[in-house]
């Protein structure tokens, strides 16, 4: 049996990282605490890849016929963020199955050298009328091996 406290995890520099994008932090993702809440970490995931595979020209939102689904997720935190900050997101690709995908993204603050943040998502790819899982189609595929 494994004794999680023994095993630290540590936060990732910069260079872990493929391609960033900017976040601005807003008024309404502070919580009570005084700091970004918890689930608006896994909103800037979900930006952070979907803007990527968008811009890339490989999801159609509306009317593409392949969609991911998220089956797993996970997030560690390592110090706080709060707004007014600007969040700097990295993302890279661990894993490339063929029809599934693990995304990891940290969050930096700003200009920081190390992650506020660390977090993964896996996208299982449906076919978008019988969500049964499909190959991932070839442009995004092209995509994803760049982030790897």
């Amino acid at each position: 049996m494994t004794n999680v406290d023994s095993e630290k995890l540590q936060p990732d520099e910069r260079s872990a990282y493929r391609v960033f994008r900017s976040i601005g932090t807003r008024w309404s993702d502070n919580d009570a605490y005084g700091h970004v809440n918890n689930v608006v970490y896994y909103s800037w995931f979900d930006t952070v890849v979907n803007a990527h595979l968008i811009e890339h020209g490989v999801l159609d939102i509306q009317h593409g016929e392949t969609i991911g689904l998220v089956v797993e997720t996970q997030c560690n935190y390592f110090s706080g963020l709060a707004f007014p900050q600007v969040v700097e997101a990295g993302l890279r690709v661990a894993r490339l199955g063929s029809s599934s995908v693990r995304y990891e993204i940290g969050l930096f603050a700003a200009g920081a050298s190390s992650t506020a943040a660390r977090g993964h998502f896996v996208h299982v790819y449906v076919d978008r009328q019988s969500r049964r899982p499909v190959p991932l189609p070839k442009a995004l595929k092209a995509v994803l091996e760049k982030l790897v």
